[in-house]
């Protein structure tokens, strides 16, 4: 077995296994923060992101002719191999971590630097002829390097969510179009209301979905503004003439992002404004999401002693000593997924307002949390569209008895028969457990004729028609 390498850093020499593309800083901070037991790696989207910078960075320098010609291309070469899903698991600091992400930046320099050192024909460690920091990090600094990054990542992120907003919002659309005739009746404050279509119900739903996704994305193009090229608070100090415009063009090529510099480097440096708006809109849509989870349960509550409105579909049986009983796991998981979301809201709220000065020391924190919430928003979405919300049934016999049967329909009496009468009738309904109908037929104040209009169930969920 070959011997460990020696590499030296402030603190002092620490031996290096030969078996690992890191290095000693990567190898402290691992040591430093045993916190959560998940690595860089677990956020493909962050590595993918880091490596995308230097990968823009090594190509401005190269056309900038301020780094050798090889060493550029040879750290252009280690990017692309990350970018591709290569070395994924040397990325092994913690998510939280001290140093606003100075772990995560130096593990990324050191796994470039090997690398490209071996395509150069150098053993690891060799960093006389490329090094992490002067040539890899060359005109960068974690504080730049790190929220551009975090920036890119979350804009994928971002977008596969919208991607499963629309999966979710077309299954409910879905539905809305096979329930378009099936008539029930509107509930407010959970008491009976006035008819409607269970499909305009689930169109709903639809745009409540189709809406949020706007803020989603709207967010996600906040994040298009970065601070590369500032450096340390975002005066640009140690960059090279041209770097910071260089270095956003080539990153824009690499991506395929959008992205531009940001209008004031040093306010970007310390803002969280666009971790804020995304987290925020993220927030809403899952508050949103739980809603409809919640009225899915009910509107599928029973069989027989809740509404039973709507069947889910049956998943697994739900009950270890109940037999027969089967509960609604999707909505109930979705659930789960939302208030998830809505703890990482709070915690990415204090992250961002306690940075201080020029420097927010917690996106670390507000990486790790955003990213959990839009991947998992994302597998919710999709979750529920595909093993619930298509395999929606109506309880047809259910939702006209309870339509026919309800005091509410005296409502349509009332531009006939005035609001006292109706209300006398709404009344009767319930204590007599008898029909609006049949209550305002023996009344003889109006015809059968008559009633069969104004209680038709088109016209009153339909009153535009």
């Amino acid at each position: 077995m070959n011997a460990q390498r020696e590499e030296s850093d402030l603190i002092g020499s620490r031996g290096v296994p030969p078996d690992v593309y890191f290095g000693i800083h990567t190898l402290r901070a691992r040591d430093n923060f045993p916190l959560t037991g998940v690595p860089l790696s677990a956020h493909p989207e962050l590595v993918r992101a880091l490596a995308s910078v230097k990968e823009a960075a090594a190509l401005a320098h190269g056309e900038l002719a301020t780094l050798p010609a090889a060493r550029a291309r040879a750290i252009v070469a280690a990017c692309r191999e990350i970018r591709a899903g290569g070395l994924r698991d040397q990325f092994v600091v913690d998510v939280f971590q001290g140093g606003a992400g100075t772990s995560s930046n130096m593990n990324v320099n050191e796994v470039i630097a090997n690398r490209a050192l071996e395509l150069l024909g150098h053993p690891r460690g060799a960093y006389e002829h490329l090094h992490p920091n002067d040539d890899v990090n060359r005109g960068q600094s974690t504080n730049d390097v790190y929220p551009t990054a975090v920036k890119l990542a979350l804009r994928d992120a971002a977008g596969r969510l919208m991607d499963g907003m629309s999966v979710l919002a077309n299954a409910l659309t879905d539905r809305g179009g096979a329930f378009a005739k099936t008539y029930k009746l509107g509930r407010t404050q959970l008491q009976d209301a006035v008819p409607m279509t269970l499909g305009h119900e689930f169109d709903v739903f639809a745009l409540t979905v189709r809406d949020d996704a706007v803020l989603v994305q709207r967010a996600a193009e906040a994040l298009c503004e970065v601070n590369l090229g500032g450096t340390a608070i975002g005066t640009g100090l140690n960059a090279d003439p041209g770097f910071g415009r260089a270095v956003i063009v080539h990153l824009a090529a690499v991506t395929g992002a959008p992205v531009h510099q940001a209008r004031d480097l040093m306010e970007s440096t310390q803002g969280m404004g666009a971790f804020l708006q995304l987290s925020g809109a993220v927030r809403q849509f899952a508050l949103r999401l739980s809603k409809i989870c919640n009225d899915l349960r009910l509107l599928g509550s029973g069989p027989t002693a809740g509404l039973g409105e709507i069947r889910l579909p049956a998943l697994q049986a739900g009950s270890s000593i109940m037999p027969g009983k089967v509960n609604p796991v999707v909505p109930e998981a979705v659930n789960q997924v939302c208030f998830d979301v809505f703890g990482a809201d709070a915690a990415v709220s204090m992250a961002a307002q306690a940075g201080q000065l020029q420097l927010n020391a917690f996106e670390p924190l507000i990486a790790h949390l955003l990213l959990n919430s839009l991947n998992r928003l994302d597998s919710a979405c999709r979750l529920l569209a595909e093993r619930c919300v298509l395999g929606i049934e109506a309880n047809e016999a259910r939702l006209r008895d309870l339509v026919e049967r309800s005091p509410g329909l005296a409502t349509a009496l009332n531009p006939v028969l005035g609001y006292q009468r109706t209300t006398d009738l709404a009344r009767r309904s319930l204590l007599e457990c008898r029909s609006v109908r049949e209550l305002a037929s023996e009344s003889g104040l109006l015809t059968d004729e008559q009633i069969d209009v104004l209680l038709d169930h088109e016209r009153l969920a339909r009153p535009e028609l």
